[in-house]
């Protein structure tokens, strides 16, 4: 059984691995010892944490294949961004030139640094491995997310963000980066993200153009780079697309790569997700539900085939997959058909 649960101190080595195959551009889990480890007492004391409205908290989740024991991926949400550090976004903007007396008029875009997405809830760290790359389970992982986010909107940002991976190469090149590092920034791609994903971010104050940057003097190549999306993240836009996530013209501030955002009670999962009291007995499955239960450290969430008496507000599943839930008979669990 795959089960998705709050990531433990144990689960170091296995962060640490996705962390390595990940590669460039994932900014949320730099390979780095320390940063890790803290990431795990962070997301453990935030889970722990009495909320009363959201402030710093990460929570940070691993998919756990309870047959073997291995951690196979994870996915994460921060509470409320740029509380504590600076969250630094591109916001594109169109200014106008015209003249009458020669009868011409241009409408130029532009970038301005800004930290508007400040306080908004912000979906992170999803990372399936290669082998587990089947059956929906990184639609179920990534999912999974909204029926926390539903059952505990209470400790979120009303605004919900997530940043998706720009264009880079293998090699960790990035065109709009480029265009940064040779004007202003002057270090490479790769270190800038990963001094970002250790929260050293004062040298983006410090180095960042203060000035709105006009696009079209950009090189071409940076020109089209700008709210691009990697080919390898199309299909988790695509997914948030679904939800009713939208692009709102911001771009990360490294390589371009849009920003999506949708409130939080407006995500179709959100509102499509229901409570359940659970009924231990056998039964004929009939469809795929992802499901989790009610809980914040004892948190578990899962997808199988149940059945569901939607009149009575009913659930029907084995003992086994009660257990891998952590829930018992009367017990509610939050439901979302697959």
């Amino acid at each position: 059984m795959l089960i998705i649960r709050p990531i433990r101190d144990s689960d170091f080595d296995s962060l640490l691995l996705i962390a390595k195959e990940s590669g460039h551009g994932f900014t949320s889990l730099p390979v780095n010892d320390a940063l890790l480890r803290a990431k795990i007492k962070r997301a453990q004391e935030s889970i722990n944490k009495q909320v009363e409205k959201p402030f710093d908290e990460g929570y940070l989740m691993v998919l756990e294949d309870t047959d073997t024991g291995e951690v196979v991926g994870t996915c994460g949400i921060e509470a409320a961004v740029g509380m504590v550090d600076a969250f630094y976004h591109y916001r594109i903007g169109t200014e106008v030139y015209h003249s009458e007396q020669i009868d011409v008029r241009n409408e130029v875009e532009t970038l301005t640094l800004c930290h508007d997405y400040t306080g908004a809830a912000e979906l992170c760290t999803l990372f399936l491995r290669d082998t587990y790359r089947k059956n929906n389970n990184g639609r179920m992982l990534s999912r999974s997310r909204f029926l926390f986010l539903a059952q505990h909107a209470a400790r979120f940002g009303k605004t919900v963000i997530a940043e998706m991976r720009g264009m880079s190469d293998e090699d960790g090149h990035s065109p709009f980066y480029d265009w940064l590092k040779e004007h202003f920034v002057g270090i490479d791609f790769i270190e800038a993200d990963y001094l970002s994903g250790l929260g050293q971010k004062s040298f983006m104050a410090e180095m960042m153009p203060r000035n709105p940057i006009y696009i079209s003097l950009l090189p071409e190549i940076a020109q089209h780079a700008v709210g691009e999306v990697h080919p390898n993240t199309r299909p988790a836009l695509k997914l948030l697309e679904g939800e009713g996530f939208r692009w709102r013209n911001y771009v990360d501030i490294f390589d371009g790569g849009p920003t999506v955002e949708c409130h939080l009670e407006d995500i179709r999962s959100v509102k499509e997700s229901c409570l359940l009291t659970v009924v231990i007995a056998p039964h004929n499955p009939t469809q795929t539900y992802i499901l989790a239960n009610t809980k914040l450290a004892d948190y578990r969430a899962t997808a199988a085939e149940v059945a569901v008496d939607e009149q009575q507000q009913l659930i029907y599943m084995t003992p086994e997959l009660a257990d891998g839930l952590l829930v018992g008979e009367g017990e509610q669990v939050r439901a979302l058909l697959m």
